[in-house]
């Protein structure tokens, strides 16, 4: 049980029920799986074993970086080409600088949101290849 102010006796149940549970540095899927992939990995280290928080979302380890890039790696790897990668990102304990440093891949769009604004909402997209002043739709 949880500590909840709001709820009925200030307590509620926590339940995690996924259809599937998996490390996201080595996705249980095939090369190119899917069109779209939304990557929300855990986002605080600052948390205690026993938290709500960390129990609810989990906790980023000390390799965080090293486990971050190879999830980055994972998603692109299960997208299809011109597949669209939706990122979430909260920057409570680490800038969202740090997090994009650790793919080659570049973002087309961002968003800020929630309470304090430290939410962001960031799209990326497969390419390819790399297009050129040569290919034909420049002819």
């Amino acid at each position: 049980m949880l500590t909840d102010k709001y709820a009925e006796g200030g307590k509620r149940p926590l339940v995690i029920d996924p259809d599937l549970q998996a490390d996201f540095t080595a996705l249980p899927f095939p090369d190119e799986s899917f069109s779209l992939v939304i990557f929300d990995p855990p986002h605080l280290i600052k948390l205690g074993k026993e938290s709500w928080l960390a129990k609810k979302y989990g906790k980023l380890k000390n390799i965080w970086r090293e486990d971050l890039r190879a999830g980055f790696s994972e998603c692109f790897r299960v997208l299809k080409s011109d597949g669209t990668l939706i990122f979430k990102w909260n920057e409570t304990d680490i800038p969202i600088a740090h997090i994009l440093a650790l793919t080659p891949n570049k973002p087309l769009i961002g968003s800020r949101g929630g309470k304090a604004s430290k939410t962001h909402w960031i799209v990326f997209t497969k390419i390819q290849e790399e297009i050129t002043m040569d290919d034909p739709m420049f002819q």
